[in-house]
């Protein structure tokens, strides 16, 4: 599987402890890398395993990248942590990117591994609306990121995907409000990014011009 690491734990005595984060990273930036080094440090897990969506099944329509260029600003901004890997398992996949369809996959693939599905306290509201929730806390441990304002109706939960409540780990990390859809609208209105992307990731989106209309493109900064 194109982008996985996980060959060189193969011989270990115990399973691979693979983080999976998922999302359409459009573009991906410092919070979504700032979670999933907490949740690699907090777990003790082997690796992080970033996953592009092609079509996200929650977002139609609304992907503004091209996936290669998602999954190259992903390469990009990973490139400087041997503990970060980067799939294109839902790129090379028709149709729209279920998660349990990766963590499945990922199962077969992978061998003897202990998956960790990684996801923020919002979304974790909005799984029993996802496909085959009792599947997906039946293959990964959830690694549920809080967030300000989201406090999960834990009974309601377990009622809709029993077993959730047992599947899931909680983590408090360092809060970093940003968001991607912000980002586009920074670089749509001539505004930096630096710092709230990696260098490698803001240089990429200027070369390619990316997230930009018209009357922006001339004024936007250079790198």
């Amino acid at each position: 599987m194109t982008g996985t690491h996980t060959s060189q734990h193969q011989h270990t005595t115990r399973p691979v402890r693979l983080g999976v984060m998922g999302g359409t990273f459009d573009p991906i930036h410092i919070g979504h890398l700032a979670i999933a080094e907490e949740a690699r440090v907090r777990l003790a897990l082997d690796e992080v395993l970033f996953v592009p969506a092609r079509v996200s099944p929650l977002k139609l329509g609304n992907t503004c990248a091209s996936g290669e260029d998602r999954y190259r600003m992903v390469s990009l901004a990973i490139a400087d942590n041997a503990h970060f890997a980067v799939s294109r398992i839902e790129l090379d996949r028709e149709g729209p990117s279920y998660t349990v369809d990766t963590l499945e996959a990922l199962h077969t693939a992978c061998g003897r591994v202990e998956l960790y599905f990684i996801l923020g306290m919002d979304s974790l509201e909005t799984l029993v609306h996802w496909r085959r929730p009792d599947a997906i806390v039946r293959l990964a441990r959830l690694v549920v990121v809080t967030r300000p304002g989201y406090v999960p109706d834990w009974p309601a939960l377990e009622r809709a995907i029993p077993g959730v409540t047992q599947a899931s780990e909680v983590i408090d990390t360092v809060r970093l409000d940003i968001s991607s859809t912000e980002l586009r609208e920074r670089v749509r209105a001539g505004m930096p990014i630096r710092y709230l992307v990696p260098a490698s990731v803001e240089a990429y989106i200027y070369d390619h011009q990316l997230y930009r209309d018209e009357r922006t493109r001339a004024s936007a900064p250079s790198c």
